[in-house]
């Protein structure tokens, strides 16, 4: 692979778009009647139907080409061999490894992890349990009726995103909560209401020094030594954390402390013990078949040829959209409630993963990376953001998701629900035309004025793009195999602009800036000549407003 090869590739990819970019969607459809099933992927009851893109087999067979130019599949055997894929930190790359139910070893820098990796998860779900059984009570003997999972980022997005999802199979197991926002009202209003002496506190921050999350844990930990007594301490809180000494000075039992390993990045790692909330909402059998589904599209991206591969295939349309038609956002609608958070989750995976200017090598990059990931349940985004996705200016790819059954919903809900969903794409691939429109308002009655004042804003383009993911239901082993759906997926898009997707250095900068404002924002007396004037300028305005 080279970028010659890769570029001369992506050259040719824009040039069938001038040829295909006169065709309509809907007309694809005419001269293909099997297109609707031929152009379907399916793993085990998992259905990617992408049959309303602007693709022809020739459109396919140039993403099949520029994915064979930048290797992707030989920098997926990489990926998957633990080799340094995180070259800008010098380590692997291999959450896959928490979630390989395969008994091979799993080898990681010479040494085989799978006897650590299934002790620390036997651990950690053996606490989850004892919370949910009531062993595990808080200081007064009281049981856990309440835990608040204290995190920021990956250890906060997708464990909320889980838990949410996996609902109606939390049994008798606590309700959970989350705390992220170093914004002190995210704190106060998880807390009120909350009866601390039922309530688990797991601090979620690998190195113990976030400072969001630090903050929040340290108020937390105030209100209960105030409540329940400094020696409650022990009995309230729980960590994920490899940062032994600073747990312990915080007053955590060495047993409450669970930790993963520094080749699991933030935003991949619900798959370790960052999923300890998951797992007390959700039980011991539910979390492993949540795990277990993770390692099922392991193995379906690993050993599926590229044409079938669900992953390979999101991957390539999202590349088509993005670097040949320049599209600049991408939306993940839901249809299930219970996803509601699931949007929200892929904006760190995508944006964090893939919103890179530079190449492995230091290079600027040559082609436009990350869109801009958004979306909200259907139906309700049909009576919000809907207008602008048929009649806006900038055409935005959709991704559908819909279960097949419902779980804790009746039939007619659900069907309503699925009609919504298959609707909604139908109409922004098909649109309606002058002509379409100008006959139903002639059915209707109008006059011929009318008709002209009225059918120029009834008027829908149509070949607005979307897939459509379709699962039986939404239960742990599929939640499992939809969050590694999107990892692989965005891996995909990585190898083809030769990015680092498991850095995230752009976090760092704002960070960096905020340890030296937090001092002079806090202290009124302090000098700001030292500061960018235009944040002078905001700190003098926000002591004025102060009174």
């Amino acid at each position: 692979m080279t970028d010659t090869q890769v570029l001369a590739a992506l050259a040719a990819l824009e040039a069938h778009r001038v040829d295909v970019g006169h065709r309509r969607i809907r007309d694809l459809f005419v001269g293909d009647p099997g297109r609707a099933n031929r152009l379907q992927a399916e793993m085990d009851g998992l259905v990617l139907d992408y049959s309303k893109h602007r693709v022809t087999d020739a459109t396919l067979a140039h993403l099949l080409g520029l994915a064979r130019a930048a290797d992707l599949e030989g920098k997926r055997d990489a990926l998957f061999s633990a080799a340094h894929y995180n070259n800008t930190e010098g380590r692997a790359a291999m959450h896959m490894g928490l979630r390989d139910f395969s008994g091979e070893p799993i080898m990681i820098d010479g040494a085989d992890m799978r006897p650590a990796i299934e002790a620390e998860r036997d651990k950690m779900l053996a606490f989850a349990q004892a919370v949910r059984t009531g062993a595990v009570r808080g200081s007064t003997g009281e049981r856990i009726t309440d835990v608040v999972n204290i995190g920021i980022g990956g250890s906060d997005l997708g464990p909320a995103m889980a838990v949410r999802a996996l609902s109606p199979f939390a049994g008798e197991g606590p309700r959970a909560h989350f705390v992220s926002n170093v914004d002190g009202a995210d704190i106060a209003d998880t807390l009120k209401g909350l009866d601390l002496k039922r309530t688990l506190f797991i601090i979620s921050s690998k190195t113990f020094t976030t400072q969001e999350t630090m903050t929040n844990a340290q108020s937390a930990r105030a209100r209960v030594a105030a409540e329940l007594g400094e020696a409650a301490v022990a009995d309230h809180f729980a960590a994920v954390s490899t940062k032994l000494d600073l747990v312990a000075k915080f007053g955590i039992r060495a047993d409450r402390v669970f930790g993963f390993w520094d080749w699991v990045g933030g935003r991949y790692s619900l798959w370790s013990s960052i999923g300890l909330v998951l797992a007390v909402a959700i039980g011991r059998d539910h979390f492993l078949a949540f795990l277990r589904g993770g390692h099922d599209m392991d193995r379906h991206f690993a050993q599926t040829p590229l044409q079938d591969n669900l992953p390979v295939l999101m991957g390539l349309l999202g590349i088509w959209y993005r670097n040949a038609w320049d599209y600049s956002a991408h939306a993940v609608i839901a249809y299930d409630q219970r996803l509601a958070r699931f949007a929200a989750y892929l904006q760190q995976l995508d944006m964090e993963s893939n919103g890179k200017c530079v190449t492995r090598d230091g290079e600027p990059v040559q082609m436009a990376t990350a869109p801009v990931i958004w979306g909200e349940p259907g139906t309700n985004g049909q009576h919000a953001f809907f207008q602008m996705l048929h009649q806006g200016t900038s055409v935005v790819p959709v991704d559908f998701m819909v279960a097949a059954r419902a779980i804790d919903a009746d039939a007619h809900h659900h069907d309503l629900l699925v009609a919504n969903c298959f609707a909604q794409s139908e109409a922004l691939m098909r649109g309606r035309t002058r002509e379409e429109v100008e006959a139903l308002l002639s059915a209707q009655g109008l006059s011929d004025f009318e008709i002209a004042r009225l059918a120029p804003h009834k008027v829908f383009p149509g070949d607005r793009p979307s897939s459509t993911l379709i699962y039986q239901q939404l239960d742990p082993r599929t939640l499992g195999r939809l969050v590694a759906l999107y990892e692989h997926k965005v891996f995909v898009q990585a190898a083809i602009w030769n990015i680092n997707p498991f850095d995230q250095w752009g976090v760092e900068l704002g960070k960096e800036l905020c340890s030296g404002l937090a001092p002079v924002v806090r202290d009124r007396a302090a000098s700001l000549a030292a500061l960018e004037p235009a944040t002078a300028a905001l700190i003098e305005t926000r002591r004025r407003l102060q009174g």
